[in-house]
């Protein structure tokens, strides 16, 4: 039996009628192989490499029938019908598989044999009349054929089992055959003869004949089974384990010339002339050729050749001490990074810091910087500004819910599956070693019982340590000094201390609105055009549009959302455009409301009136500042303090302090200890469902009770953020860059300041500070005199 894969049979348990009943077209296409004869009912798999035989079975597929027939010669590339036998069979094609390598697979089964006659097509492939082969078939109750198919089924059975290529599951499939014509047909097909026997078998007409000449050559292919198994039985027992090991290494090397040389001394070829051209170290150097020496003691079929070829082949991709060369011109710097992102001068000012350093003195440490600051402001997007001012290549890694620490240090080789961390990942990909390297919402790393990757962080933003950071993949060190690591983060109180004290933090805050129009004009928009494909249709947004939309359909310190509101304008004209309608080529602002739909956000200026017991304060997020409305109530009762509108502890202890205050201070502050014992008293802060926390609201609190003891009211255009201290005291607070975007967004124009926060608002730029009046309070007593409206 021929151990052949590619030869399966179905339909064991069909008639033979089911075929022998068909009737046969006058005229098939011929489709002619080489190495292999079809026997009917047989299915085989085909990969078919000629031209026309690739067109004929395109043509003929979706199961309609072609004539397959054997070639006389199988070296004839391009054989005529005098090249074939005449005898073929009928087949069926079930289906065609088209590889990604260009391959044509086909599957085919064998019908019914017919007899070859003229052609008449020879255009691009054969078309031929066809005959009918008169069948004899055998009398089913004959007791020779009963015999002789039994014969040949046992026979097929031992030479199975007497032969260690052919599987055993074969077995079952030739005893579950019930028809004998599919069963002298299948072992026709696939046992171990020549395709001159194979031809010669199925051009014999009665079938019991056929299954004579069968038995026959199976009991000489079982005879030659045996002999050859006792031969190897034989053999083996006189080889020792050198002369085994040798053979074996022949054969292979024999096997690896036939599929096209020596794959693995090509490799070892490849290798080291990759080395030769490498700039590392001679430690490195030493890891490499000791690690290339044992790969060449390895079979290639071991599963540790894998690895080992993979960890090389690291090795070698890595950029060691590879450094593309830093752009000196600091003027063309600057022009770049004014022109892909607006404001931001604390950046450009320490970046183009670095650059002047770097350029006198040309080895410095690359620093680790971490842009803070709220969502959408050009954090990461100014990492690729910085990586084009450089000259340098660009990576970016988020690390947002990373969790793993072999994320950063990689996995130990001897792992399965085992590969280097994202570090030097991403330092392979960016093919130098000295990249702009984004850290994205470092802010946002996890934790759990995989390890602590913040911690694995430690050693990579460390300048003092990062020049022999380890990965544990690559198990030797490797130099990150000249890597220039940018973090960004939203928030600063998430981030690991020890992680924090590394980088240099760099505030990124929000822009004004009159920021945000330039940057709509200069950014957004031009990119939301190009975009939506309306570059050839003039589309303009008027100065007032951009506005409007700004102050009623955004409310955040970057442009994200901004963004996000031009896209659905430039959208609409899009689809009119696209629908063939007319459509405005210019954006006004009386048009926004019909594109954009109600108003988002609706800032009522009557809110901002003098009112009793209603002060406005300021607030930081993690999305930019917001104003919060402190209200305050009194109602007759016991003096019990009643706190609502979702507060954190931090801003109930700053509500119970400044009552704690008034109640030790009540006769300086004008009130009657009476008074507030008679008095219950409710706090509530507007928009319940949003928590509110921090001691910001400290002066804001403390004034609205005051205001609402005494009934005066409190000035409806000032705002005031600062912690207060039971002693009277007023601390400074932070964010306040934040604080002040948000008040002038409402049209606040006073805004009462710790008188430590003054240094914070000589550090802002004139820009934002335009409109703005500041008061700067040591005591609590102070705001008073400047909030309460005199009665």
């Amino acid at each position: 039996m021929d151990n052949n894969s590619e030869m399966i049979a179905l339909l064991t348990n069909k008639d033979e009628q089911d075929f022998n009943n068909q009737s046969l077209p006058s005229s098939l296409p011929i489709l002619s192989l080489r190495n292999t004869v079809l026997f009917p009912g047989v299915v085989i798999p085909l990969t078919i490499g000629r031209e026309k035989s690739i067109q004929l079975i395109n043509d003929y597929k979706n199961e309609r029938l072609i004539g397959v027939i054997a070639q006389k010669d199988s070296t004839i590339e391009d054989p005529t019908l005098q090249d074939l036998y005449t005898i073929g069979t009928v087949a069926q094609v079930m289906r065609v598989i088209t590889l990604p390598d260009g391959t044509t697979n086909a599957i085919i089964q064998g019908k019914k044999r017919f007899v070859l006659n003229e052609a008449i097509q020879t255009n691009s492939y054969y078309i031929a009349n066809v005959s009918n082969f008169i069948d004899v078939p055998a009398n089913e109750q004959d007791q020779d054929y009963i015999a002789t198919m039994s014969s040949i089924k046992d026979m097929a059975v031992q030479i199975i089992k007497n032969s260690p290529t052919i599987p055993q599951e074969t077995i079952v499939g030739i005893q579950n055959i019930e028809s004998r014509y599919f069963l002298l047909n299948f072992i026709c097909s696939n046992m171990n003869a020549s395709v001159e026997e194979k031809q010669r078998i199925l051009s014999i007409a009665d079938a019991k004949e056929q299954a004579q000449q069968v038995l026959a050559m199976l009991d000489k292919e079982l005879q030659m089974v045996k002999l050859k198994g006792e031969i190897q039985n034989k053999v083996r027992t006189d080889l020792d384990q050198q002369q085994r090991e040798y053979l074996l290494n022949q054969q292979l090397k024999k096997i690896q010339e036939e599929l096209g040389g020596n794959q693995s001394d090509k490799l070892m070829k490849e290798f080291q002339e990759k080395a030769a051209t490498k700039k590392w170290n001679e430690t490195t150097a030493l890891s490499f050729y000791k690690e290339l020496e044992r790969l060449k003691r390895l079979n290639i079929n071991s599963p540790e050749y894998g690895v080992h070829t993979n960890y090389l082949e690291l090795l070698l991709d890595l950029p060691w001490n590879e450094y593309t060369e830093d752009t000196f011109d600091l003027n063309n710097a600057e022009s770049i990074l004014e022109e892909d992102h607006f404001g931001l001068k604390k950046v450009k000012e320490r970046i183009l810091e670095y650059l002047a350093v770097l350029k006198l003195k040309n080895d410095m440490k690359s620093p680790i910087l971490c842009l803070y600051g709220p969502p959408g402001v050009g954090k990461t997007s100014l990492g690729k500004s910085i990586a084009a001012s450089l000259g340098r290549k660009y990576v970016r890694m988020s690390l947002g819910g990373l969790r793993d620490e072999s994320e950063i240090r990689g996995h130990r080789k001897t792992y399965i599956g085992a590969m280097p961390g994202r570090i030097i990942q991403n330092i392979k990909k960016a093919q130098t070693s000295n990249p702009v390297f984004i850290l994205d919402e470092i802010d946002k790393l996890g934790a759990d019982y995989r390890g602590d990757p913040s911690s694995a962080l430690l050693e990579v933003l460390d300048p003092e340590q990062n020049s022999t950071f380890y990965d544990n993949y690559l198990e030797m060190d490797y130099d990150l000094s000249k890597v220039m690591f940018i973090a960004t983060s939203n928030s600063l109180s998430s981030i690991q201390p020890a992680l924090l004290d590394r980088m240099e933090i760099i505030e990124v805050t929000g822009y004004t609105t009159e920021e945000k129009m330039v940057i709509a004009q200069r950014h957004l928009i031009p990119k939301q055009i190009k975009e939506h494909g309306l570059l050839d249709y003039n589309i303009h947004i008027e100065s007032d549009a951009i506005r409007q939309a700004i102050a009623h359909y955004t409310k955040e310190s970057g442009v994200r959302g901004l963004d996000k509101t031009m896209a659905k304008i430039v959208r609409h004209i899009a689809k009119l455009v696209a629908m063939d309608k007319p459509y405005p080529t210019t954006i006004t602002s009386d048009l926004i409301p019909s594109i954009l739909g109600i108003p988002s956000f609706i800032r009522e200026k009557h809110e901002l009136k003098a009112q009793v017991g209603v002060v406005t304060g300021l607030a930081w997020t993690p999305v930019g500042g917001e104003i919060l409305f402190i209200e305050t109530s009194l109602s007759k009762g016991d003096g019990q303090l009643t706190l609502t509108g979702n507060l954190g502890n931090v801003m109930k202890e700053s509500a119970t302090l400044a009552l704690g205050y008034i109640k030790a201070n009540a006769e300086k502050l004008g009130l009657t200890v009476d008074e507030l014992k008679t008095h219950n008293i409710h706090l509530h802060v507007p928009e319940g469902a949003t928590p509110k926390d921090g001691p910001s609201a400290g002066i804001t609190i403390f004034t609205a009770l005051i205001s609402c003891f005494t009934d005066q009211k409190v000035k409806g255009n000032i705002a005031m953020t600062g912690e207060i201290t039971l002693r009277g005291k007023v601390l400074p607070v932070g964010g306040i860059k934040e604080k002040i975007l948000a008040a002038k967004r409402v049209g606040i124009d006073t805004i009462i300041l710790s008188e430590m926060n003054r240094k914070d608002i000589q550090d802002i730029e004139d820009l934002y500070l335009q409109g703005l009046t500041f008061h700067y309070v040591s005591n609590m007593v102070e705001v008073l005199e400047i909030a309460l409206v005199k009665n």
